[in-house]
């Protein structure tokens, strides 16, 4: 079992490009069909979003990475968009694309997608404009302080979405669990979250990294909300198939759920 300390060393080895080469180029970014988990995800975020209930002055995306696909639906309903990372060379792939530096992934397919499936006839070009002038802060974090950016967040965030970071950088169950209490803290009272995470996952790589995951279960996660004080509003599931089983990992499926912190008395 890793420690946080082995976590952390292996991290350093995390390379953005190939992470992003291996999860999101085809197949698994396969915009053809819905069966695919790309648009699975996005789908996802966009009926969720779609409700209106969710929305707000600030969202703290924690443990962004590399990746802005997790952020095209949000970016419609809050006024501020704080993306997060443990590691400098991901906070740096985002800011090189924040600022539509040349070279940096393509997010083009993406943002084309989510405009068909919110079937508003939105030029694409025109929510990547919000989104990155949205995306006004870039920061560290750690989700295993009990403050998870160095101070509080005020006023605290109207919601928090966290995409396969989580169980990626917790050596146990517990610490998964210690970890999104921590992330619950940002939350107002009555605000959401939003986890897409992996099931059943042991490892995956990036680059010259092969960095441990612990593996969760469904009920690991609906477990670890509830013991961190959230309510459940929507859980999915994604079983991985074969197709799509590539070797960069060994993931099983993928879950999506939708908690809120309760309203203080």
């Amino acid at each position: 079992m890793s420690s946080l300390a082995a976590l952390r060393e292996g991290y350093e080895r995390f390379d953005p490009r190939a992470y992003l080469q291996n999860n999101y180029l085809p197949p698994r970014a396969d915009f053809s069909s819905e069966e695919f988990v790309v648009p699975w995800k996005l789908r996802c975020l966009a009926e969720t979003f779609a409700s209106g209930e969710i929305h707000g002055r600030t969202l703290i995306d924690v443990g962004s990475g590399p990746t802005i696909y997790q952020l095209l639906s949000a970016c419609d309903h809050f006024e501020e968009i704080v993306a997060t990372d443990y590691l400098a060379v991901n906070r740096e792939e985002l800011g090189r694309w924040a600022r539509g530096e040349p070279g940096t992934f393509d997010w083009s397919p993406f943002i084309r997608h989510v405009c068909k499936i919110e079937g508003r006839g939105e030029p694409w070009q025109e929510k990547e404009r919000r989104l990155r002038g949205r995306l006004r802060r870039i920061l560290p974090i750690d989700v295993h302080r009990p403050d998870p950016l160095g101070a509080p967040l005020r006023p605290p965030a109207d919601a928090v979405l966290s995409a396969f970071c989580l169980e990626a950088v917790s050596p146990d169950r517990a610490a998964f669990a210690r970890a999104l209490a921590h992330v619950g803290s940002l939350l107002r009272p009555g605000g959401h979250a939003l986890l897409l995470g992996a099931l059943g996952e042991s490892f995956y790589l990036a680059g010259a990294a092969r960095l441990p995951v612990v593996p969760l279960a469904e009920d690991d996660v609906r477990a670890a909300l509830a013991d961190a004080g959230f309510a459940l509003r929507d859980f999915r599931s994604y079983a991985m198939p074969p197709a799509l089983r590539t070797g960069v990992d060994d993931v099983d499926g993928v879950f999506f759920a939708h908690a809120q912190k309760p309203l203080e008395a």
